[in-house]
């Protein structure tokens, strides 16, 4: 069991990491330039398109973080404790995972904020259980055809996000790095 929730978490660290760049980049200061909403404050119907707070700032820094995840992932898979844990062939698939796990993170999330407007759900406000699983739907979607984890493994991811990322949120929240604690 402790072994099905190393992997889980480790196969899961790029797409944890993609998910918090946005926050990381913008209370840094990083890449401003970027900081412009996809939409373009365009509508569809009444309602903006994604919202404000979904920016080219946040998907590149998604990518570029998680890439930076995978890379170190491939340089701790020449210990025996790491190689291990990955289900992940990191020496030669960091950079395509890398880049592939924190475009499907940041998209699945951009998707979410896409719903959430149909549905009526204001920009910022939270959607329970969407909130926390829609970067990791769009992170195994845009890795699945390069690793094939076994449904206990994506299970376990499931959960495992289900009890961080609430987590994550209140510490990011009592830190002042996010404005809300979900």
């Amino acid at each position: 069991m402790t072994s099905l929730i190393l992997q889980a978490f480790y196969l899961a660290l790029p797409a944890y990491f993609a998910n918090m760049a946005p926050v990381i980049f913008a209370k840094m200061g990083l890449l401003k330039s970027l900081a412009r909403p996809i939409d373009n404050g365009r509508k569809l119907g009444s309602d903006y398109i994604f919202g404000s707070g979904k920016t080219w700032r946040g998907i590149i820094s998604a990518v570029i973080l998680s890439i930076i995840i995978s890379g170190i992932q491939a340089w701790l898979f020449g210990w025996d404790f790491f190689r291990s844990i990955s289900v992940v062939d990191y020496p030669h698939k960091w950079l395509i995972f890398g880049c592939l796990a924190g475009l499907g993170a940041i998209l699945g999330d951009l998707f979410k904020s896409f719903l959430k407007r149909r549905v009526g759900i204001l920009s910022g406000r939270s959607w329970p259980i969407f909130d926390q699983l829609d970067f990791i739907v769009g992170f195994f979607l845009f890795t699945y055809l390069l690793v094939r984890p076994s449904w206990q493994l994506i299970i376990a991811v499931f959960v495992l996000t289900l009890v961080l990322h609430p987590l994550t949120n209140v510490i990011a929240y009592v830190l002042k790095i996010k404005e809300v604690w979900w």
